[in-house]
């Protein structure tokens, strides 16, 4: 949430942003206006990844305040059309496959349709219960439609059904489920009963017990990094040890850790060409520092960019497969799944 006694009105947050030209003159005067509940032009040109409440030193979470004036004042930025995607998540059936009693849960929320196919089948997950479907739908990706009063209306529900499950560790696959109960939950003053395990620290946990299975990959990849990391940036140092497990390099780019740019999903869907050109920036910085695989850990990153990876010569790579493929599951590939036969 915003915090205005946080906010001394440097103007860093608008000056950073990666989609505006502000000068810090101007981007003081943004945010300003933002404070006084005014108009100001940010909030129709935002489009919305979060990062200014990275960029943030003081932790005044400027976003949520764009947030927060975008609904107050009706400024829907995006079709129907990507809204009803989103409300889809809830009808999904749910359902629970029983594991070990003893060991974890793991969540794979709604987005089984964005996922490619396979990504759990690996021996680290052998015994785990097994859930999905819109009981275990987060809704937080509603921060990219300038709704956040769903996030905050369906949090409540979201920790209970999770909590019904009586584990006490929950592995969530998706980042923004993970957000939802390591970050948000707190602002919005819910007790989460269990305790929620990030799917990189999960991995990172097996491969520690497991050594003496991991095939160095010696790859080098870029990491597309979702925007709802920016709530919890606190793991990358986590991301970066389990990429040196797997034995990849993470290249040192330019739109990477702060400085990371949106894949551009929902931007395209309101402006197809200012889209492209991110996602061409993002691809082509990717390539010029020597990347073979771009690695994903949100499904709507991986949906949005896989093709266009692979037409610049890009593998494209879900986290949990790289994974898979340093324990010798699956071969390097973007699409292991398939037979040698069908790649």
């Amino acid at each position: 949430m915003f915090d205005a006694s946080k906010c001394d009105k440097c103007g860093d947050c608008f000056v950073r942003c990666q989609y505006v030209d502000y000068s810090l003159e101007k981007a003081i005067k943004e945010i300003t206006a933002l404070m006084e509940g005014k108009d100001a032009e940010i909030l129709t040109s935002c489009i919305t990844c979060m990062a200014c409440n990275e960029y943030c030193q003081k932790g005044a979470n400027p976003y949520d305040l764009i947030l927060r004036l975008q609904e107050e004042k009706g400024i829907v930025w995006v079709p129907e059309s990507t809204i009803k995607v989103f409300d889809m998540g809830a009808a999904i059936p749910n359902e629970v496959s029983e594991g070990d009693p003893d060991k974890p849960v793991l969540s794979l929320c709604a987005m089984g349709y964005y996922y490619p196919p396979g990504i759990i089948e690996s021996q680290m997950f052998n015994g785990l219960t097994l859930v999905k479907g819109g009981d275990y739908y987060s809704r937080i990706g509603y921060l990219h439609l300038a709704m956040e009063s769903v996030v905050r209306q369906n949090a409540q529900k979201f920790v209970d059904n999770l909590a019904r499950l009586g584990k006490n560790e929950i592995v969530l696959v998706h980042d923004d489920c993970y957000t939802m109960l390591a970050k948000k939950a707190q602002e919005y003053g819910i007790k989460v009963p269990f305790k929620p395990v990030h799917i990189v620290e999960y991995m990172l946990n097996y491969l520690k017990d497991h050594r003496s299975s991991i095939i160095k990959l010696n790859k080098r990849i870029a990491y597309q990094r979702p925007c709802i990391s920016r709530y919890t940036p606190g793991k990358e140092p986590m991301l970066d040890e389990f990429f040196e497990l797997v034995g990849v390099q993470r290249v040192a780019r330019r739109y990477d850790r702060e400085d990371a740019l949106c894949c551009g999903a929902v931007l395209s869907d309101v402006d197809r060409e200012r889209g492209r050109r991110i996602r061409d920036m993002n691809l082509t910085d990717a390539k010029a520092h020597g990347a073979e695989a771009m690695v994903f850990l949100c499904p709507f990153c991986y949906q949005s960019l896989s093709r266009p990876c692979q037409e610049r010569g890009l593998a494209s790579i879900f986290i949990t497969d790289l994974c898979r493929m340093a324990l010798g599951e699956v071969p390097f590939s973007s699409r292991p799944w398939l037979k040698p036969e069908e790649g």
